[in-house]
């Protein structure tokens, strides 16, 4: 592990300018990307969550970096068990989902997408923070235009949990129930 991109990763906070410069040293040495990927899934690192949130903002940039990566990344994410991990990968995977049915550049097998899918649906129904299941919302929607099985069982999430939700999952729930139907 690269001692330059572990001392990026230090200065790493919640303030989005400090996610958004190691990200940048990330997209600079591109080398370092594998490395930030699997300290992500080294969840007994207290810098694992942090790494997620850089691995986030580098994929607005370079999610085709993935690609080479996804068997590992998809067979990992059950591990990630730390709120502030699981909210920036749900994004990546919505962003992994969107882009290999729409732009169609990230290519995912079937086994890539039964992972993320179970991931997704195992996210939404723990007790996560809104804004992953909103992700997890979004991506499932995507899924289920390819695997019919996904919308009863997502409908049937939602519509049992939107009454004890947020503003913002009952207005991500309205938007996708609206699509489904």
């Amino acid at each position: 592990m690269s001692t330059e991109l572990l001392s990026h990763l230090d200065y790493v906070s919640g303030y989005r300018d400090k996610r958004v410069l190691a990200a940048q040293f990330v997209l600079s040495y591109p080398a370092h990307f594998e490395a930030l990927l699997h300290l992500c899934f080294a969840t007994e690192d207290e810098k694992s969550y942090k790494t997620c949130w850089v691995l986030e903002q580098v994929a607005y940039s370079q999610l085709e970096w993935l690609q080479p990566n996804l068997d590992f990344f998809c067979s990992h994410l059950n591990q990630l068990n730390n709120e502030s991990a699981i909210r920036p990968v749900a994004k990546v995977l919505q962003f992994l989902v969107e882009n290999h049915f729409k732009k169609k550049t990230i290519k995912l097998s079937p086994n890539q997408i039964e992972q993320i899918t179970e991931c997704c649906f195992d996210w939404l129904i723990s007790d996560t923070k809104v804004a992953a299941k909103c992700y997890c919302i979004r991506t499932l929607f995507v899924l289920g235009k390819s695997n019919d099985w996904i919308y009863p069982e997502l409908q049937i999430i939602i519509e049992k949990d939107y009454p004890a939700q947020s503003a913002a999952y009952k207005a991500v729930s309205r938007e996708i129930l609206r699509k489904i139907k």
